[in-house]
This record gives C-alpha cells, sequence and structure tokens, in this order.
C-alpha cells in the first residue's frame, strides 16, 4: 500500500470539511460558477477544487452546466443542514487574542457545548489562534458552563449582527488573517453540527471501481478511529486515496502494500519498502463485498518512529 505514490499533474489536494462547507455555502441553485471563480472564492488551487467538485457531483450535490456549478435540490436541502451565518470584520477588543475576529452562529447546538475548551482547541487545531464560544440560553449570551454572561458591548454586537435563537451558539474565531478566523470559527461550527457528511447508500459508494473520492468517507473515518494517523486506501480497479492530518495528500494513490492485500484477500503487516512511509510499519486490510475483495484499506504507524510529530511528508524525490 504504502510505497510508491501514483504521480500526479499539479498540485496535490489539500482540503479539510472546511472547504466543502465553503463551497455549499458559495454555490446556490441559480447563480451558476465556473470552476476557477470557486477555486479563488475557496482560495485553493485548481487540483483540490477539481476533487471537491468530483465528490459533490458524484453524490449528486451540484450540478455541471455549459454556465458552470449549480446546487441540485438534494445540495440546497443539505446546505439548509448545515447552515451557518458568518461574520466577517468584527472586532471584539481584549476578549479576543488575534488580529481578526470572525463570528459564526450555530442554530440549536448550546445543548452539546459543555465548557467551550473543546471548540477553542478545535480552532487552534484548524489554524486560528483561538476561538471563543457563548450560548444564547434565556436571552442571554452566556459562557457555557457558568452563569456568567457576555459584557453589554459584546452582547449589544453580536444581536445586531445575528438574529439569535434560544439555544444557538456563536463561535469567535480569532487569528492573523480574515481567513484563519473564519476556518477556525466554521470548523468548530462544522464539528457542532456533526460534520460535513454526504450519505450514499452502500452499493453506490463501494464497488471494485470505486475511485478515492468514492472511499473518503471510509478513510477519514478510519483516520479519526486510529488518532490521525495516516491511511491510505484504493479499489481494485481505481487509483485510490492517502490522508495525512485531516487532509487528502493524493487522490490518485496506489502502493505496493495495497496491491498485494487486494490480491492475497488478507490483511498483511509489514514494514514498508519504499515510497512515502519507507521504513515505517503499516497495517492493510481488505474490503470485501459479496465475498470478493474489491478494496484495501491502510493504516501508516507512525508511532513506532521517534516521535508522534514526526509526519511524513512527500518530499522533491518523492514526486519525480
Amino acid at each position: 500500500m504504502m510505497p510508491g505514490s501514483a504521480k500526479m499533474g499539479g498540485p496535490l489536494p489539500k482540503f479539510s470539511d472546511y472547504h466543502l462547507w465553503k463551497t455549499l455555502d458559495c454555490l446556490d441553485n441559480k447563480n451558476a460558477i465556473g470552476r476557477k471563480k470557486l477555486a479563488e472564492q475557496l482560495k485553493l488551487g485548481e487540483g483540490s477544487t477539481r476533487t471537491i467538485i468530483s465528490i459533490m457531483q458524484e453524490q449528486g450535490i451540484i450540478a455541471i452546466g455549459k454556465s458552470g456549478i449549480i446546487l441540485t435540490s438534494k445540495g440546497i436541502e443539505y446546505k439548509k443542514k448545515t447552515h451557518m451565518d458568518v461574520v466577517q470584520n468584527i472586532q471584539f477588543g481584549d476578549m479576543t487574542i488575534g488580529d481578526k475576529d470572525v463570528a459564526v452562529r450555530i442554530p440549536k447546538m448550546a445543548h452539546i457545548v459543555k465548557y467551550g475548551c473543546e471548540e477553542r482547541d478545535t480552532a487552534i487545531k484548524s489554524g486560528a489562534r483561538g476561538a471563543t464560544t457563548l450560548v444564547y440560553i434565556g436571552g442571554k449570551l452566556i459562557f457555557p458552563g457558568t452563569d456568567y454572561a457576555a459584557d453589554e458591548e459584546t452582547t449589544k454586537k453580536i444581536k445586531t449582527s445575528f438574529n439569535l435563537k434560544n439555544d444557538d451558539v456563536i463561535v469567535i474565531g480569532t487569528g492573523s488573517t480574515v481567513e484563519a478566523a473564519e476556518i477556525g470559527a466554521v470548523t468548530v461550527g462544522i464539528n457542532l453540527l456533526g460534520g460535513i457528511k454526504f450519505s450514499r447508500d452502500l452499493e453506490d459508494i463501494l464497488s471494485s471501481r470505486s475511485s478515492g473520492n468514492e472511499l473518503i468517507s471510509l478513510a477519514f473515518a478510519i483516520h479519526d478511529l486510529v488518532g490521525g494517523l495516516p491511511v491510505c486506501a484504493k479499489s481494485r480497479d481505481n487509483l485510490g486515496i492517502r490522508i495525512e492530518n485531516g487532509k487528502v495528500i493524493d487522490n490518485a494513490y496506489t502502493g505496493q502494500v495495497l496491491e498485494e492485500v487486494i490480491e492475497a484477500g488478507t490483511t498483511i503487516r509489514k514494514i514498508a519498502v519504499s515510497g512515502p512511509y519507507k521504513g515505517i510499519r503499516v497495517i492493510v486490510t481488505p474490503i470485501e463485498l459479496d465475498s470478493r475483495v474489491i478494496a484495501a484499506i491502510g493504516v501508516v504507524d507512525i508511532r513506532s518512529m521517534a516521535g508522534r510529530d514526526n509526519l511524513i511528508r512527500l518530499n522533491s524525490e518523492d514526486l519525480e
């Protein structure tokens, strides 16, 4: 699996749930948008944008016509389920620690917020400097887990910016740039809403011809279950996907151990002998449907290295 990455033209796709949400936010069912303009709004390369478009098109979220990309009826419904109000260029002074603040309203999720620490950590992991969480309960904006209300000036700014309803959550992301602050706050909101999950029937998702895009949900689920260790997956008859640190690193990937497992039909544990994970232990297992191996998925045990943070990235030699 892990040895030997397939060569790709253009930049490697790197995006997160935030970019999937942002894509939905940029689109509607009336005004078509071109791929180049969408990439500019997402602040992503064309390779990553193409991957996002492919994922959404395969799952019926968008339609692509001569004039550009629009949301389908399914996409409109999904956008409603993940809707959050976002206000940029709003400053909260000493309450935040970054140069730029972005406030986000997440509807009806106050009941699952505990103390706001988890939300702060999520924002930091996504690249923001921090996040402040407030919940709207009984007509008051309070800090979660306490009876302390936000100060009068903060309350006025938020109430002026949003149409608050009981049980709403306000997350104020802060960072060195507006983009970093927004990514932090929106990522918190996405987590509170349960993540970006496009549902499909199993038979439509997994087959021997499944692309990396079709395996992405399963790969990310495994990635989360194993604490963020790198995950790779491919179907029998198509190239696959490689995920590190919550992002797609390669969406046209294959490797020796992946192919060995697909042919042998059994789990293999071994040290990779080449490729981006050379010298690291990998564990790969087959995925079966109707008694036939249709794909393989595996985990790279970087914990066997000297330090968990030594996450291997493709260098220039790997791309040649």
